[in-house]
């Protein structure tokens, strides 16, 4: 892009870092930080301080966010370059354009940002090199926590002990099925009152809570005519989905894709970087990925409109581009240098390119771009109907939904619940075909899944677009927390022991409260400050660590905390007679002999799905059992093994495809064909949440 006057070089991430081996930071003397060279890196900073000798001018284009900052400064030390110069190139999409732009018109490095930075890795490093210590002498060693994960540890407890705590309500649901008397049209009806009282509570019939009750409805329907009270219809708007930010695309990946947010953001680095592209030369597929703003350059959004208008017809092109900014609602300061992630060029079409892509970098840029023009384009509308019966003292309704143009959602489907209701006008006697009662439960809170967590983190302003990715994977490494079958996430015995320790001594301690997530909250807002040049980072790291330190003493003199004794499973082992036992380990529970480690008897375990074995089941009887693979992933395998050799990443269902007779699988409630496109819904599955 830069043609044979520039030498281009990458620093691979950072040069210089804090020591792993110890804390590194002075706290007696303004917390100095002390850097070394990453491991490993040697060769590289001496190619990279050679090639600086030999040129005339040096310009540091790292990512643009606080990371990048002190990358750039970093590499400014060691490069012996002067700060004082403009020799920061920023740049948010990597297509030659941008990059020639920003080259032309570089800056000086923003130490306000390199401030904020460093405040926020001292502060994770005393959290973490302070606590860690503390937790290996009072619960066990080798524990850690941090500041940002041990409020999503926390919350995800919180919701255990909700589940745990919550005792289920019966309540019933009552049916009418009925048909106009000409019998050309059916219709489904629900108590919506009963003498003059709501019936609903929660968009549930809550108030129907005894059988006597649900007794006496279906009495009141059943001996009375039903007549027709009401039936309108009404249009509603449905205005465009935003474009991503790096939050929303994590959601939206792992929730249509199933992709974790760190493999999310792994092709997301690679559609930023870019590909060759034929007649384009090297090219970065989309704009900067790690950003909290909804903000669209003016370039970008005419060329948006100008092509939904010569790809679409004219109705799908608003009179004005919609803007996004007044959506945001997060409780910290918005990175707006960014804008919203989208393609870097809107005519590279997913199905233009797909053979250059991987299928998941396809899938990942179609989502992305999809996502974007339909954020340009028009109101999707639909009619809502209502209807409503009268049955003596019962008032009955159905609502119906259908779309009648569907805008924005030509591109990303909107997804609408109910029928079209045909028009029926008042006064009208319907026939009652059945009437009938259901009794269900009510259920507990749902756990958290990838999305939601991140969803709720944001929204409680903990962590920042550069940390979502990483937080539950590490708290699944260090063994507190796993998923069950529907992907969402419980914590472990140990997660609610640890859990329980920090909420116990550093929850409601003012600037110490690392498990609360109004503190770190508060946290990233003060570090928004530091990089906005209205706090100075040694005020915000020193008011800190004096309340900190005052607590870790207290939390020091505690009681050690005893861990759970290892659970017998009623079986002896066969290698030494004693009890076994279930213990937990890197990749979660494995059975073993409570002689360790004079027995070192172990053995996996093998929760079976109820599904025979698609390869050996008919003939051998082999089972689908649920496996961890040697780096902790979740796969299906036959408990014949090593008999029957046969896998699967996905859940099998047990059934065959209707339409291409390949293999079903499931996820949640959903059974799909891993061939062709077929899907279902299986209405009768229930969470284990």
């Amino acid at each position: 892009m830069l043609g044979k006057n520039y030498i281009v070089r990458s620093s691979k991430g950072h040069i210089r870092d804090l020591p792993k081996s110890r804390l590194a930071i002075d706290i007696e003397n303004n917390f100095e930080p002390e850097y070394i060279l990453v491991k490993g890196k040697a060769a590289l900073k001496n190619e990279l301080v050679k090639l600086a000798g030999s040129s005339s001018k040096i310009l540091l284009a790292s990512d643009p966010d606080r990371e990048g900052e002190a990358i750039a400064w970093h590499l400014a030390g060691i490069l012996g370059v002067d700060i004082k110069q403009k020799c920061r190139v920023r740049f948010y999409e990597i297509t030659s354009n941008a990059v020639k732009e920003a080259v032309k018109n570089p800056d000086v490095i923003d130490l306000n940002k390199v401030d904020a930075q460093q405040a926020r890795r001292i502060l994770d490093r005393l959290v973490g090199y302070k606590l860690s210590p503390l937790l290996w002498k009072k619960i066990r060693y080798g524990l850690s926590a941090g500041r940002v994960q041990s409020v999503a540890l926390n919350l995800i407890c919180n919701k255990e002990r909700e589940i745990q705590e919550f005792k289920p309500d019966p309540y019933y649901v009552i049916t009418a099925e009925c048909e106009n008397q000409n019998k050309t049209c059916k219709y489904e009806l629900r108590p919506e009152k009963f003498d003059n009282k709501s019936l609903i509570k929660n968009n549930l019939p809550l108030l129907i809570n005894t059988p006597k009750k649900a007794e006496e409805i279906l009495n009141e329907i059943k001996s009375n005519e039903i007549k027709i009270t009401e039936f309108k219809s009404r249009n509603v708007q449905h205005s465009a989905l935003a474009p991503f930010r790096t939050s929303t695309l994590q959601q939206e990946a792992s929730r249509r894709l199933g992709m974790s947010p760190q493999k999310t953001m792994s092709i997301a680095q690679s559609l930023y970087e870019g590909l060759n592209i034929p007649g384009k030369g090297h090219t970065g597929l989309i704009t900067y990925m790690r950003t909290d703003s909804l903000r669209i350059s003016d370039v970008a959004i005419n060329a948006c409109r100008e092509f939904i208008e010569s790809n679409f017809a004219k109705e799908y092109l608003p009179s004005k581009p919609n803007f996004y900014a007044k959506e945001l609602n997060t409780k910290t300061k918005v990175q707006d240098a960014h804008e919203a992630i989208r393609p870097a060029d809107i005519n590279l079409k997913p199905d233009d390119i797909k053979d250059k892509l991987t299928p998941e970098q396809y899938k990942l840029y179609d989502l992305i771009w999809r996502r974007f023009i339909a954020c340009q384009m028009s109101e999707a509308v639909s009619a809502k109907t209502t209807l409503r019966a009268q049955a003596g003292k019962a008032i009955l309704k159905q609502e119906g939904s259908i779309l009648i143009f569907d805008g924005w959602s030509i591109l990303w489907p909107l997804d609408l619940k109910g029928d079209e209701l045909i028009k029926i006008q008042p006064g009208e006697i319907l026939d009652l075909l059945k009437a009938e009662s259901e009794k269900k439960f009510t259920r507990p809170p749902s756990r958290f899944s990838e999305a939601n967590l991140i969803k709720t983190l944001e929204e409680n302003g903990v962590g920042r677009p550069s940390t979502y990715a990483t937080i539950a994977g590490t708290l699944e490494t260090r063994g507190y927390i796993e998923k069950n079958e529907e992907k969402r996430f419980y914590p472990t015995k140990l997660g609610m022991i640890v859990d329980e320790f920090l909420a116990k001594y550093f929850s409601n301690k003012n600037l110490s409260s690392i498990v609360d997530a109004g503190f770190t909250a508060q946290m990233e807002k003060e570090l928004d400050e530091i990089e906005d040049a209205h706090r100075n980072w040694l005020e915000v790291v020193g008011e800190f660590w004096d309340e900190f330190s005052d607590t870790l003493s207290e939390a020091d003199g505690a009681e050690k905390v005893p861990l759970p004794a290892p659970e017998p499973i009623g079986e002896k082992c066969p290698d030494c007679g004693k009890d076994l036992v279930l213990k937990r380990g890197r990749f979660g529970e494995f059975i073993a002999c409570s002689g360790y480690p004079e027995c070192k008897y172990t053995r996996p375990i093998f929760s079976t799905i109820g599904v025979k074995c698609p390869k050996c089941g008919d003939t051998e009887g082999g089972e689908i059992v649920k496996r961890k693979s040697k780096k902790g992933r979740t796969f299906y395998g036959c408990s014949r093994y090593p008999d029957c050799d046969y896998v699967a990443w996905n859940r099998p269902a047990g059934e065959t495809c209707p339409e291409c007779g390949s293999e079903l699988y499931r996820r949640g409630s959903t059974i799909f064909c891993g061939k062709c496109k077929f899907k279902k819904q299986d209405e009768n599955s229930i969470s284990d949440d």
